[in-house]
C-alpha cells in the first residue's frame, strides 16, 4: 500500500494547509495543482487569496505565514479556525511544526496522518471517508 500522491514542501501552503490533502488537489476534473505551483488555469479561489497575495508573505524567503512579522494574522486566526472546527486540524499548529521541527519531519507526519488505513491511499481533509475504497474514518482518526 502506497500514497498516490508523494506529499512534499511544493505541496504545503503558505497557510500551512497541505495541498496533497485538498479535494482540489485530489480530483480527477478541474484539478488544482496547489497554492504554489506556477498554473495558467488558476482556480478562483486561489486567485483571490489574502494570504497567498499577502504583500507581507512576498517578504518571506520561505513564503510561509510562519515567517511572517504579522504571523498569526487575523485572516489566519480566521482560516485556522473554520479548519479546526470543521476538519479537525489547524493550520497555525501545521505551521508551529514546520518551524519547530522542519518541513521534513512535518511532511513525514504528513504521511502518517493522511494515509487511509485501508488502502493506503491519500485522504482528502475535506472527506471522512477515502476517496479510494470508500473506508469510512473514525472520527478520531481526522
Amino acid at each position: 500500500m502506497e500514497q498516490l500522491i508523494k506529499f512534499t514542501e511544493e505541496l504545503i501552503a503558505p497557510c500551512g494547509i497541505n495541498c496533497g490533502t485538498c479535494l482540489a488537489y485530489l480530483r480527477d476534473k478541474n484539478r488544482c495543482h496547489g497554492c504554489r505551483h506556477a498554473d495558467l488555469n488558476i482556480p478562483k479561489s486561489r486567485m483571490s487569496c489574502r494570504i497567498k497575495n499577502c504583500e507581507n508573505l512576498a517578504k518571506t524567503e520561505s513564503k510561509l505565514c510562519i515567517d511572517c512579522q504579522k504571523f498569526p494574522c487575523t485572516r489566519m486566526k480566521q482560516l485556522d479556525k473554520r479548519y479546526r472546527t470543521r476538519y479537525h486540524t489547524s493550520l497555525i499548529g501545521n505551521l508551529e511544526t514546520i518551524g519547530e521541527n522542519g518541513m521534513e519531519s512535518f511532511l513525514a507526519n504528513e504521511v502518517m496522518k493522511w494515509s487511509c488505513p485501508n488502502c493506503g491511499a491519500n485522504l482528502s481533509i475535506h472527506r471522512d471517508t477515502c476517496l479510494k475504497c470508500n473506508h469510512k474514518l473514525k472520527s478520531e482518526f481526522l
